[in-house]
């Protein structure tokens, strides 16, 4: 072992404080208050002592709580565009399909789980399924996608009834940027404009004929021209997001009925067929 050189003061610690770091927090609001970090690590309560189910449970709650910031986002996007201000839209847009970015890349990590390892506590799931996940449905329901089907799972809960009943009766954001075309003189039909807001959408030949002329000429209609890709990019990750999910339901169940009593992977292969803005796709083979 060398000896320190004469002269050379020993390496001593680096010490925060004396950069001004705050270390005292007795009385004083932490990081750790301010995030409620307790709280939220003291709701992962596995039921078996199966090591995965940690996984499972944290996978499902942290995509959760990145739904909850897509509502969010959701709902200050569709209020900006009604306003008038698309343009303040477009980043919340942007970052919506962000966060669908991050629900990707969830999947991976839960993929790392085998059949195996699922079956060691899979039954204790009783009959809890993310096909139950209300956020989930206000998302679908938000976008446009409006099976009053899906509101029989949350019948048990009238808080839950409440916020989805809600949000049926505003225009969802597809609604909305047909809307913003109308004011900015495009020639939306008008029974598009007044149409029963808690019916699903239907593919609209003169829809698409309006959607059309904006991507003709997207000088003239730049701003209807961007906010048609942000739909675009947003269902982009949101069908990767559901591939995803049918991609690894199979990989690790198989063809194995859902908990939730779903037929599983052919639900969720259902589920890709369904288009929130069919007419933005379906124009660029008419283009």
């Amino acid at each position: 072992m060398t000896e320190p050189t004469q002269g050379c003061p020993m390496h001593t610690a680096y010490d925060p404080a004396r950069d001004g770091a705050e270390m005292s927090f007795d009385g004083r609001m932490s990081y750790g208050d301010y995030l409620q970090i307790d709280r939220i690590l003291g709701a992962q309560n596995c039921l078996t002592s199966a090591h995965d189910e940690m996984l499972f449970i944290i996978q499902h709650q942290t995509s959760e709580l990145w739904m909850r910031l897509a509502i969010h986002e959701l709902d200050a996007a569709r209020n900006a565009i009604a306003s008038g201000r698309a343009p303040e839209a477009f980043k919340m847009l942007a970052r919506i399909a962000r966060i669908f970015e991050q629900l990707n890349n969830a999947w991976d990590v839960l993929r790392t789980m085998t059949p195996a390892d699922y079956s060691h506590f899979r039954d204790d799931l009783g009959q809890s399924s993310g096909f139950q996940s209300w956020q989930y449905r206000l998302i679908e329901f938000a976008v446009g996608n409006r099976n009053l089907a899906m509101l029989r799972p949350h019948a048990h809960r009238a808080d839950l009834i409440a916020k989805l009943e809600a949000e049926l009766a505003r225009p969802s954001l597809y609604d909305e940027a047909l809307r913003h075309l109308a004011r900015s003189g495009l020639p939306v039909p008008a029974e598009v404009l007044s149409r029963d807001l808690r019916a699903p959408w239907v593919a609209d030949d003169r829809v698409q004929a309006v959607w059309e002329t904006v991507y003709r000429d997207p000088q003239t209609h730049w701003e209807a021209y961007e906010l048609a890709e942000k739909l675009v990019d947003f269902e982009d990750y949101f069908r990767r997001w559901r591939f995803n999910h049918v991609t690894t339901v199979e990989r690790v169940i198989g063809f194995k009925r859902g908990t939730g009593g779903t037929s599983g992977v052919q639900y969720l292969r259902r589920m890709l067929e369904v288009e929130l803005f069919p007419e933005l796709w379906h124009l660029r083979t008419s283009l």
